[in-house]
């Protein structure tokens, strides 16, 4: 009988990057000059960041210092998105940022759509938030890989558990 050689499709994030990244864009909010006397700051509760500052200006430079620490500690900024700007009580403006974990029923289904469209001789299948991709040549899964790479998802995309059975 021939191996069978897998790998899965995942979305994740570190959540510990997050935190330092967090904990760095407060720290540079807190020492800037351009940010003295102003009520910007960082909150992060259940993987929701909500940012808040003076006005429109302000925030947007709060969200370029989140966005280069986020870089700077090797995030993808396609785990980040951003709500709308909306004003918040004390003459100040508010917006939610929600930090996307795993593959949503949709997108595995383009994906595993895209897989099967490849003709590349590969199982897609999904399993729960992540899509398991198997197959008899390594070859063929360094192909699928590739694919899914070229290929640009609203997600960022890593591909672990790679293994021969």
């Amino acid at each position: 009988m021939a191996k069978e050689n897998s790998f899965d499709v995942v979305s994740e994030v570190s959540m510990q990057e997050i935190d330092n990244a967090l904990n760095q864009a407060r720290r540079e909010i807190e020492t800037r000059f351009d940010f003295k006397d102003s009520k910007s700051e960082i909150k992060y509760e259940n993987d929701v960041i909500t940012l808040i500052s003076d006005d429109d200006f302000k925030l947007k430079n709060v969200v370029d210092i989140l966005e280069s620490k986020m870089v700077k500690r090797g995030i993808d900024l396609k785990t980040l998105k951003y709500g709308k700007v909306e004003p918040a009580s004390g003459n100040t403006v508010r917006q939610q940022v929600n930090i996307q974990q795993g593959i949503d029923a949709d997108l595995a289904k383009q994906i595993v759509k895209d897989i099967k469209n490849s003709k590349i001789k590969v199982q897609a299948s999904i399993q729960g938030d992540k899509v398991r991709v198997s197959g008899k040549e390594r070859d063929d899964l360094q192909k699928v890989i590739q694919m899914l790479k070229d290929k640009d998802y609203e997600v960022p995309l890593q591909f672990t558990n790679y293994r021969s059975n």
